[in-house]
C-alpha cells in the first residue's frame, strides 16, 4: 500500500487544540499525553468557555513525522476527558 502524501513539511511548528471540561484534572492529563509523545518543548495556551464550564488548552510543538501527529490525534480523540480536538 503506497504511504499518503502530506501538504506537512516536517520538522514544523504544530498548534494542536484540545477542548474539555475546565478542571485541574484535565489540564495535568493533556499536558501528560502531550509530553509523553513530544520531544522538546512545548508551549501551552489556555483559554475559557464564555460562560467557564470548559476549557481549550492549545500545545505547540515541533512535530517531527505524520506517524507523531496521528498518535497523538489517537491518545487525545480517545481520552475520556477529551471533548473535541482540533
Amino acid at each position: 500500500m503506497e504511504k499518503e502524501k502530506s501538504c506537512i513539511k516536517y520538522p514544523c511548528e504544530f498548534p494542536l487544540k484540545v477542548m474539555g471540561l475546565n478542571t485541574e484534572l484535565f489540564e495535568a492529563e493533556m499536558r501528560k499525553v502531550f509530553e509523553t509523545l513530544v520531544t522538546g518543548p512545548i508551549t501551552y495556551a489556555k483559554q475559557q468557555s464564555k460562560n467557564g464550564k470548559y476549557v481549550s488548552i492549545t500545545a505547540t510543538f515541533t512535530a517531527v513525522s505524520r506517524e507523531q501527529l496521528d498518535a497523538l490525534y489517537r491518545a487525545l480523540h480517545g481520552h475520556k476527558l477529551v471533548v473535541m480536538t482540533l
